[in-house]
């Protein structure tokens, strides 16, 4: 799925670079705008400090298989304006995302959100977790770890355990 994201930004960017040259081949002129007063546009800089993460991956290390984990994410609303957390989407259904949907998160406020992963395939994982806020903005959180198998039955009886005892 990265490859590709990475494979349409390349081909946006490359886009944007041709039909610059073609413009100044053209005999266009680059024009400063006029810088306006409106306060209801934000900048994209802007919206990404929007949402602010303590971190934006978390490695679970080696976990036994069958044994669901969770980890907690600080979300802190960083801006001026409100913030609310639309939508959190995984990228398969062995990660659980949990947050408190209907909640607003104001100026310089805080909350969570619990993302889970069951531990059920044996091996490593990537899983990526998509954050949707104010209707058009979006985060990306991680989660990684390997998945080791558990045995089948308990260890063996050890018989020699009782000529230990004197």
């Amino acid at each position: 799925m990265r490859k590709i994201f990475t494979f349409f930004g390349f081909l946006f960017c490359l886009s944007s670079l041709h039909a610059q040259q073609i413009s100044k081949a053209n005999g266009a002129t680059d024009v400063k705008a006029a810088p306006t007063a409106t306060t209801s546009t934000i900048t994209i800089a802007q919206a990404d400090a929007l949402l602010s993460l303590k971190e934006t991956e978390f490695n679970f290390g080696k976990i036994p298989q069958g044994k669901p984990v969770t980890h907690i994410f600080e979300v802190v609303n960083k801006s001026n304006i409100p913030l609310k957390i639309n939508n959190i989407h995984a990228s398969c259904g062995c990660t659980t995302p949990e947050w408190e949907k209907d909640k607003t998160i104001e100026p310089g406020g805080k909350t969570q959100i619990k993302v889970g992963y069951n531990a059920a395939a044996e091996g490593p994982f990537n899983k990526f977790i998509t954050v949707s806020y104010n209707d058009s903005q979006t985060k990306q959180i991680t989660i990684k770890g390997e998945v080791w198998k558990t045995p089948g039955s308990s260890a063996p009886e050890n018989k020699g355990v009782n000529d230990l005892k004197n």
